[in-house]
């Protein structure tokens, strides 16, 4: 039964975007046919490249994906989708007919290996963290909202888990836009944007990676009837309570950089929105651990030796300061 269901939310999941790739393809198809005038349909789509973008996730993830939601009683499908959005993005700003002349190819190149260098990481570490399986359940802060909204939750669910990841993706990928809607030459900056980027990777991969070996041990640590560990304490997690979103948002800022190189800097709005949110996510996740009672005076301590994100040497809690004195 189990195997069926991951077969059946994984074929959902590779065929679920197809109607935006057929429409957009067919749109290509109809704008290199020569003999082919362009319908005002097309020529919207070819005049307005970020609108279009916007359309298709509107109707493509917004309503079809909330439907799939509801039907399957959970809104799981999202999640592996963030990681494959913006790779998805970056080629459609890649090859749309508008931009396609307007950009550095070898900056654009870059972006696109960057993009899905990201996705790579990212979507593995998904599926690890969900045993690999397709839908097996759905993030626990929409769990938390289903519970708290009731029946209430199949409409607000629209805005709370669609309509605000088209706000999140659509802002932190704005400099993907800008990377193919400008020609500039390389500058150093340019160069700080991938060592800004492959270093949010690289710190993200080994945050993640320690934190999902600290819940394998604790897992065998409680199957095997002894005390499980309250902190994890080592590597990345020695100098910052959460160094995986640290790397996730070095990584988004990396890519402001190419933008802002380009004279586009107020594509920071959409990294820095993606960053207070996940400020707010921050407090509900050390919320979280503070209500587990085996962890909770554990982690408070160590939420006051510890930096919270940007890491960094920790200190010593201040009781035992007063009492050194």
């Amino acid at each position: 039964m189990g195997e069926n269901i991951n077969l059946k939310n994984a074929v959902i999941a590779f065929l679920v975007p197809l109607p935006s790739i057929l429409f957009y393809l067919s749109f290509l198809r109809c704008y290199n046919d020569p003999h082919h005038s362009l319908s005002s349909l097309w020529s919207w789509c070819y005049h307005h490249p970020v609108l279009l973008a916007n359309a298709l996730f509107v109707l493509n993830v917004n309503f079809l994906f909330w439907v799939i939601g509801l039907l399957q009683s959970s809104h799981w499908m999202i999640d592996p989708y963030w990681t494959v959005i913006p790779v998805l993005l970056v080629h459609y700003y890649a090859t749309h007919p508008l931009l396609a002349s307007s950009y550095n190819i070898w900056r654009s190149r870059v972006a696109i290996f960057l993009t899905w260098l990201w996705s790579v990481r990212l979507s593995h570490n998904y599926f690890r963290r969900e045993n690999w399986q397709w839908g097996a359940r759905e993030d626990w802060r929409f769990a938390d909202m289903r519970r708290q909204y009731g029946k209430n939750w199949w409409w607000i669910s629209f805005f709370c888990v669609y309509v605000s990841q088209q706000v999140f993706l659509i802002g932190v990928t704005l400099p993907l836009y800008i990377i193919h809607s400008v020609e500039k030459p390389w500058s150093i900056w340019d160069f700080a944007a991938i060592v800004a980027c492959m270093s949010g990777i690289i710190v993200a991969y080994y945050a993640d990676s320690q934190l999902h070996e600290f819940i394998t041990k604790n897992g065998q640590l409680k199957d095997c009837g002894m005390p499980m560990i309250p902190t994890l304490e080592k590597g990345l997690w020695r100098y910052s309570r959460h160094p995986n979103y640290f790397g996730e948002q070095l990584w988004w800022w990396g890519l402001v950089i190419f933008a802002w190189s380009l004279g586009h800097g107020w594509t920071f709005v959409g990294a820095l929105a993606n960053s207070m949110c996940l400020a707010y996510v921050t407090i509900l996740v050390e919320d979280r651990m503070l209500k587990q009672s085996y962890r909770a005076e554990a982690y408070r301590l160590y939420q006051k030796t510890t930096s919270a994100l940007i890491p960094w040497f920790s200190s010593s809690p201040k009781g035992e300061k007063a009492k050194s004195n």
